[in-house]
């Protein structure tokens, strides 16, 4: 399901790469490029016989006519993540890309569907700027904010420019210094050809997507996708259903940033689970969480090795997976709490979102409370001490903070997640 090679850098030190740590598997699949090798964060993530979802293991969860049983694979991925060479395949469905209960024959036909709706949008981005599709990355502008150097093809009748052609095309070349910076140490991208392939995919999301258009950090959450999904429109679309997940996080605005709905979530975390640590932030002009905004655009993205990283995410997916992921979110039941579910019907909820139904707190619309935002606040609890005898202003709470990225072990920061969110959740229910 991947296309495994991997990464270009110049500078290596701040880049998602991995090292071999010894596990058999990883160096294969995700090398990087020996220059780079000391200055890459340490893996923790290995794969666990008995624990870690494998290729066996995922085909014995179909079905003869392809539905997947989604329970088990579940369970498998909370105890121990995915084996490197199915990440691509089951990270689709944890998605939402396809429904667990489809056939082969229904999943081959939305592939289809969806294909021929990605070529249709590259063709269209593709006669407004020719280097989409070209196997190139635009890294210089091609337009200035007045609209000069635009094509006659992109004037509107009447003469005067097409801002949503002009805006677009301000955000290409952006784009493309962030894909030749984005997880540089990998050898996959040093072939310019899947550079362009996360340009193109970028490119076009920014165009199909106007009202996010494209934010930094959102070449984080894309790489991984193009490394693990082969078919360029398959990558696409596992990107596009991240995004449904993230989507808010990313919506700016001259005022205000998407993100700071779950800073806020997590000011009222944090001061529910640790009043004391909240007051000494916000005393030092933190109170806006600001410090947090990467963890949570990038998920864990710099703290993390490339390959745990993917295993921190392929497990809250898995905790957080609710069964009508599928569906867009503004198409889902309107409130799981209001639908009684029998105990056969919540095993098809990971672990995470069982919890949040049963308590009849379903996942909110703009997902302030994913389970990422109780990670981040289990780090700060972990730093606990650190923080009240050593942090005097916001910029020690960055540095301290800033001693996570590269070290942050996601097994025990998941574990410690959990027992935030128990503690928050118990310390809510008194108050109320």
């Amino acid at each position: 399901m991947g296309s495994f090679s991997s990464v270009a850098s110049k500078n290596c030190a701040s880049c998602g790469g991995v090292r071999n740590s010894g596990s058999e598997d990883l160096a294969q699949y995700f090398p990087i490029r020996p220059e780079c090798q000391a200055n890459v964060p340490k893996i923790r993530f290995k794969t666990r016989a008995g624990k870690t979802l494998s290729p066996r293991r995922w085909n014995a969860a179909f079905s003869p006519d392809g539905k997947l049983d989604i329970a088990a694979v579940l369970r498998r991925i909370q105890r121990g993540g995915i084996h490197p060479s199915i990440k691509g395949a089951v990270w689709e469905f944890l998605l939402g890309c396809f429904d667990p209960n489809s056939t082969f024959e229904e999943r081959n036909e939305a592939r289809r569907r969806r294909r021929e709706q990605y070529a249709a949008w590259k063709t269209e981005c593709q006669n407004i700027e020719p280097t989409i599709g070209s196997g190139k990355v635009m890294t210089a502008a091609v337009i200035t904010e007045d609209g000069q150097h635009s094509e006659n093809g992109n004037r509107t009748k009447n003469g005067s420019l097409d801002k949503e052609v002009v805006q677009w095309k301000l955000l290409l070349h952006q784009i493309g210094l962030d894909v030749v910076r984005t997880d540089r140490a990998l050898v996959f991208y040093e072939n310019e050809a899947n550079r362009a392939r996360q340009f193109d995919i970028l490119a076009i999301y920014a165009w199909m997507d106007k009202d996010i258009g494209y934010v930094q950090g959102m070449s984080d959450i894309c790489s991984p996708m193009v490394i693990l999904v082969e078919n360029e429109a398959d990558a696409f679309w596992c990107f596009e259903h991240a995004m449904r997940r993230m989507r808010e996080n990313f919506k700016c605005s001259a005022s205000s940033m998407g993100v700071q709905s779950q800073l806020s979530t997590l000011s009222l975390i944090v001061n529910t689970v640790d009043p004391k640590l909240h007051k000494h932030i916000e005393e030092l002009d933190g109170g806006g969480y600001l410090f947090a905004v990467r963890m949570l655009m990038a998920l864990f993205r710099r703290e993390l090795s490339f390959v745990d990283s993917l295993y921190l995410w392929e497990v809250m997916w898995a905790m957080e997976y609710n069964p009508n992921t599928y569906l867009s979110y503004t198409d889902s039941r309107e409130e799981d709490k209001n639908v009684k579910l029998s105990s056969k019907e919540l095993k098809q909820y990971g672990k995470f979102e069982r919890k949040r139904v049963k308590s009849g707190r379903a996942t909110d619309r703009r997902r302030t409370n994913d389970l990422s935002v109780f990670v981040v606040a289990g780090v700060l609890e972990t730093k606990h001490k650190q923080l009240m005898k050593e942090a005097r202003g916001i910029d020690d709470v960055i540095n301290i903070l800033g001693e996570v990225t590269g070290n942050l072990d996601a097994k025990l920061a998941l574990k410690e997640a959990l027992k935030v969110y128990e503690k928050y959740m118990r310390r809510k229910a008194k108050q109320q």
